[in-house]
């Protein structure tokens, strides 16, 4: 079986470390069964993904606020928070009503 990191091309990047951070990494990779390499690859991997996850929440966070300015509509914490907690204990529960938040 081929390594998956062997499967695609790779390039070689140089990664100048703390002592004191490339102690802690190697500590993990040991801990996880795995090389310093591979924790460090994983690593970057996750905060890359993480990075892009928190730009697309961010992007919608910003599209749904300018759709709720322009219709002027929203719903209430209280009205959603009731609803929430009604789900999470498995109750059925009507989904709040958007209204109008402008005077």
């Amino acid at each position: 079986m081929v390594s998956p990191c062997l499967e695609r091309a790779m390039s070689t990047t140089s990664l100048k470390l703390p002592k004191d951070v490339k102690q802690l990494a190697a500590e993990a990779a040991k801990h996880q069964g795995v090389t310093l390499h591979a924790f460090m690859v994983n690593a970057i991997r996750a905060a890359a993904v993480a990075a892009e996850r928190r730009a697309s929440f961010v992007s919608d966070a910003v599209e749904s606020r300018a759709e709720t300015v322009k219709s002027g509509k929203g719903h209430s914490a209280a009205d959603v928070q009731a609803y929430v907690r009604a789900r999470a204990r498995g109750k059925a529960a009507s989904r709040p009503k958007a209204r109008s938040w402008r005077n």
